[in-house]
């Protein structure tokens, strides 16, 4: 029997975060490693994106602190 991605990602997402830190490890490490110079090229391009907003003002910047109460706030929900 053939699982899905779903199927599979709902079986992954029931392990223990050590286990599901392992399998992203290693999911990672499978990657071909041309498609790696795509993908980082991809993230240094929404970094960039990110770090115009930010000195343009289209966004406003909080402190870690404050991100991490939220984050808090949104799993205690």
């Amino acid at each position: 029997m053939h699982m899905t991605v779903e199927q599979i990602a709902e079986e992954a997402l029931a392990l223990p975060s050590e286990a599901r830190a392992l399998l992203a490890d290693r999911l990672v490490e499978s990657l071909d490693p041309a498609e790696d110079g795509l993908i980082r090229q991809l993230w240094m391009r929404e970094a960039r994106r990110r770090i115009d907003e930010v000195r343009s003002g289209s966004v406003k910047t909080i402190s870690a602190d404050e991100a991490f109460a939220q984050v808090r706030q949104a799993i205690a929900e």
